[in-house]
């Protein structure tokens, strides 16, 4: 059960074809105006696999998954999802982001159904999508319910079956847990984990939270600041469910801690 720790070869990365990876980075920059804020990425991720992108605030992660998900365009660099470059937004990418995003007018089910709606689907069809979706996340029940009546954990739910429901087979998660009460935050990174397993999606999830990273992901990137970029890649090889006392998770913990710990120093935090 040993992490194997994975240092990303520019010269690998580019001989590679990108149809052999889910998702591939090829030299990723990205600058705002004079400030880079990544550096060269490059980055194979494989089909069905759970990546968590771990850092210090301002290390890139959230940007690097905004160009995953074509809400942003980098300066260099190009990204590729089954050999195309991304070029823009499509459905086969879901986001779900830390503030639900949710329609306060829409019931649960009329948000879970808002896409299948813009692709023209007969009502019958997306109320049968939402329905399904929503019982995934287990909120069978709850359909009628409006976002103002949910709570914290039952509208970052929805927000996980609205982007279901459009059946992409990338799903990008901003943070999706960080607003939650601890006890909320580790019962959906179990559900999510189940999720993940029936719906085998390719998942990239952002997070601070190290614990949260072992538990979820099959590997982590650790991110690095001054600019952002990739400190070290982890892979993950601990069987699931993951115990939080076993032995190589907290030496895992530990060995993180002390990446970022590097990271944070750099900024002249601590």
């Amino acid at each position: 059960m040993n992490a194997r720790p994975f240092f990303p070869s520019t010269e690998q990365s580019s001989s590679m074809e990108s149809t052999e990876s889910k998702i591939s980075f090829r030299g990723v920059r990205k600058r705002y105006d004079t400030n880079l804020v990544l550096d060269r990425v490059d980055l194979e991720l494989k089909e069905n696999s759970f990546t968590c992108l771990l850092g210090p605030s301002g290390c890139g992660k959230s940007t690097l998954l905004n160009i995953v998900a074509g809400l942003a365009m980098p300066t260099e660099g190009e990204v590729y999802v089954d050999g195309k470059a991304v070029n823009g937004p499509n459905a086969d990418r879901g986001v779900v982001f830390q503030e639900y995003a949710l329609f306060p007018w829409l019931t649960s089910l009329d948000n879970v159904a808002f896409g299948p709606a813009l692709k023209g689907w007969p009502k019958a069809k997306r109320q049968e999508i939402a329905t399904k979706y929503l019982s995934l996340v287990g909120l069978s029940g709850h359909e009628n319910k409006y976002p103002g009546s949910l709570s914290g954990g039952m509208k970052q739910r929805v927000a996980i079956a609205r982007a279901l429901a459009n059946n992409p087979s990338v799903l990008l998660m901003d943070e999706p847990f960080g607003a939650l009460d601890a006890q909320t935050r580790e019962t959906l990174q179990e559900e999510l984990l189940g999720i993940w397993n029936r719906e085998r999606k390719t998942l990239i999830f952002v997070t601070h939270s190290i614990s949260e990273a072992i538990f979820l992901a099959d590997r982590v990137v650790v991110m690095r600041t001054k600019p952002g970029g990739l400190r070290e890649v982890i892979d993950i090889d601990l069987p699931h469910p993951r115990e939080r006392t076993n032995l190589e998770f907290v030496r895992l913990e530990y060995h993180i801690k002390q990446l970022l710990r590097d990271e944070v120093k750099k900024l002249g935090v601590i």
